[in-house]
């Protein structure tokens, strides 16, 4: 909701402490921002329709051992490796087909997982794969917070967990509980899908994700999937399978992939982590990011078809808070330090000064201390497939219940504008009354009546990016200059905001989020606009946003970022160059192997990277 609020400017900035300066320059740096970066995983339906919101994904673990013609899944380790009724309807392909008729109800474009892995489930019976009986209650042990066993669907399961290792699951129990996926099944659920909402250029679905987090699959999914089998070669076959299996029934479709979950897995494989080989060091030092990159190239020369249209992965910020617990995916503890930690950890997606504070740096050459995400990202594409768009289709950096989290998601939301990523999507998003739901609205609907953060980026600068943020972009709608400034310090910054090349009216529209009202957005009083700045003062913990009209220079013919990346018109692409400049991250490396303790190391991460889906 918006507050009408009154203010005393005037007094204001005596009141406050000398804050950076502020400074943005509309001729310079100018690309389209896509409205793609904005979408969520599973959004609810109010808050979609609220934000106009572009693209949702239907994704995590369950959807990569989905059965759509029985329309059930399992999630494997996060769950007592049930099988998950993901409706209550047993047509084929129901839970999907529910997701995107909300979906298409919302306007909004739908991201679906498309098995990769060798198992799916079989049926809605037997419950579970460590079902009592075949196995006994006495063969499983407390593991990672789940008790040995569970009372589910009229029987018991086990967690899977002997107390030294996962039990082995017999053949005639792992073919009872599940069935061999095959490219067959897959084209069938598509033409299932083409056949009911048309090809996606006809308004159908946009996006296929090549599976989930393919790397934890032995963790995870260890019933079905042994430790250290995906080398570098298994995962590329098997995209070279599914992928071109989606392009032979809607050519018009996107295909995402490797989508895996975070730093380790962009760099190797779990086969060369095992000690198998088919990694890193086999296949002549080059990281699996940039490899996977080349051998999706190498397909499309010699096939004529592009089968990757977006290089995709997930990141979650590995630090961990005060209470011990990561802070991604976390409520927010409280804790001053963990709210600043959260703050700085943006930093990790575009900045190459900023060393990791988490494990990551104790990993050790040739894995980057300093992950600088976007422009590695970006670099990879430049270098390895060019035309190969970016994106994240899983990130959360926590704390989204609070104010803290509220600044974090919106400073990251005007990073990934800044550094050009095509598309993201938010895993666990906030309720529509919690603080990060209003992140999402300052660019998205910051006045309740569809009033957005501009779609074509131009520079805009702070003289001290870990006190005041900023980001700036022009609204094709109507040629305003937008601005978006985030106080992350627990004071009232005073500063003058600087704008270059930009005619602007003698007043701005402010609106303002911050502790005062956790509830809404602020409309507050006009701001004079005197020789090209704007005075004022940030409160603590705010975000700020300034809509200032004008007719300062066009925006780019391609700037139309609302329409998503799916417009030819709308898309970063893999070229450009980012704000931040990439230092010493390059796919082939002179170091060899995997480094020291790796593989006990990548253990640890397996069980401490399990998510609940």
């Amino acid at each position: 909701m918006i507050r009408p609020v009154l203010v005393v400017l005037a007094l204001a900035p005596a009141l406050a402490a000398a804050a950076p300066t502020l400074s943005v320059d509309v001729a310079v740096d100018r690309h389209p921002i896509s409205a793609d970066i904005y979408g969520m995983n599973f959004a609810d339906e109010a808050l979609a329709q609220e934000l106009h919101l572009s693209v949702d994904r239907w994704g995590g673990n369950a959807t990569s051992r989905y059965n759509w013609q029985v329309n059930v899944g399992n999630a494997g380790a996060d769950y007592y490796f049930i099988v998950q009724n993901l409706s209550s309807s047993t047509m084929p392909g129901a839970d999907a087909d529910g997701f995107v008729d909300q979906d298409r109800r919302t306007g909004t474009r739908s991201i679906l997982t498309i098995p990769l892995i060798p198992w799916i489930a079989k049926g809605r019976s037997p419950v579970c794969t460590y079902a009592i009986p075949p196995f006994t209650a006495g063969q499983f042990a407390t593991h990672n917070g789940f008790a040995p066993t569970i009372s589910y669907g009229g029987g018991t399961c086990g967690n899977g967990w002997s107390g030294s290792a996962w039990v082995a699951v017999p053949s005639a129990q792992l073919s009872a509980v599940n069935v061999a996926n095959t490219t067959a099944n897959a084209s069938g659920w598509l033409a299932h899908l083409v056949g009911r909402y048309g090809s996606a250029a006809s308004g159908g679905v946009r996006f296929y994700m090549m599976d989930n987090e393919p790397s934890l699959w032995e963790s995870t999914h260890q019933d079905v999937y042994a430790v250290g089998a995906l080398s570098y070669a298994a995962l590329r076959d098997l995209t070279y399978q599914y992928a071109r299996a989606v392009k032979n029934a809607d050519s018009t479709a996107q295909v995402m992939g490797p989508s895996d979950w975070g730093y380790m897995a962009y760099f190797d494989s779990p086969s060369a982590f095992a000690g198998n080989g088919g990694g890193y060091a086999a296949n002549g030092n080059v990281f699996f990011a940039e490899w996977y990159l080349q051998q999706m190239k190498a397909y499309e020369q010699a096939n004529g078809i592009r089968i990757l249209d977006y290089f995709d992965e997930h990141y979650y910020p590995q630090a961990t808070g005060a209470n011990g617990a990561q802070i991604a995916l976390h409520d927010d503890d409280g804790d001053p330090g963990t709210q600043a930690l959260r703050l700085r950890s943006v930093r990790s997606l575009w900045d190459p000064t900023y060393t990791d504070e988490s494990w990551i740096p104790s990993v050790g050459p040739p894995y980057p201390a300093e992950v600088q995400l976007i422009p590695m990202f970006r670099q990879w594409v430049a270098s390895d497939y060019p035309g190969t768009k970016i994106s994240i289709s899983e990130y959360n950096f926590g704390g989204l219940d609070s104010i803290n989290g509220a600044l974090t998601q919106a400073d990251v939301l005007g990073v990934f504008g800044r550094e050009q990523v095509d598309l993201a999507t938010i895993w666990g998003p906030p309720s529509t009354s919690q603080p990060g739901a209003y992140a999402f609205r300052i660019y998205r609907n910051y006045d309740g009546a569809g009033g957005r953060y501009g779609d074509t980026w131009v520079r805009a600068t702070s003289s001290d990016q870990g006190q005041l943020s900023v980001y700036a972009a022009l609204r094709s709608s109507d040629g305003a200059l937008t601005v978006v400034v985030i106080n992350k310090t627990t004071g009232d910054l005073a500063s003058t905001l600087t704008l270059a090349n930009f005619s602007a009216g003698s007043a701005a529209k402010r609106y303002q989020y911050s502790g005062s009202n956790l509830t809404g957005i602020d409309a507050l009083a006009d701001v004079p606009v005197g020789g090209g700045s704007i005075s004022a003062t940030y409160p603590a913990s705010s975000i700020t946003l300034w809509v200032v009209a004008g007719s300062g220079t066009p925006p780019l013919d391609a700037g139309a970022g609302d329409a998503g990346s799916g417009s030819p018109d709308a898309g970063g692409g893999g070229g450009g160059g980012p704000s931040s400049a990439l230092q010493g991250v390059t796919g082939s490396c002179s170091a060899a192997g995997s480094g020291p303790g790796l593989t006990g190391l990548f253990g640890l991460l397996l069980l401490a990277l399990r998510r609940r889906r």
